[in-house]
């Protein structure tokens, strides 16, 4: 999707040290935060994508995407879906990159 290996790798480090520009990042901060604290979610968030200049049309995407990513996650947590190999590869490779 990117076709940029360095840029992708480093979002998977650490998308708030990726070479990001300010929309790319509004998105991923706004991702991060309905994945780990949905509860805490507002209208101030959403504010917050349409100044990075991000249309209704795009937010809608933006939330759609990751709460699919999310009900897809518990879906096979919850039926104890073994992940393939790629995604332990990958969780191996971050950890030993972050040190």
């Amino acid at each position: 999707m990117l076709k940029d290996d360095e840029k992708t790798a480093a979002i998977e480090n650490d998308y708030r040290a990726a070479p990001l520009g300010h929309r790319e990042r509004a998105i991923c901060d706004y991702a991060v935060k309905l994945t780990h604290e949905p509860h805490t979610m507002e209208e101030a968030d959403v504010a917050a994508l349409r100044a990075a200049g991000l249309a209704d049309g795009e937010i809608l995407d933006a939330c759609q995407v990751t709460a699919y990513y999310a009900y897809v996650n518990r879906m096979a947590d919850g039926l104890g879906v073994e992940l393939e190999d790629y995604w332990e590869l990958l969780e191996q490779r971050r950890r030993s990159s972050s040190g």
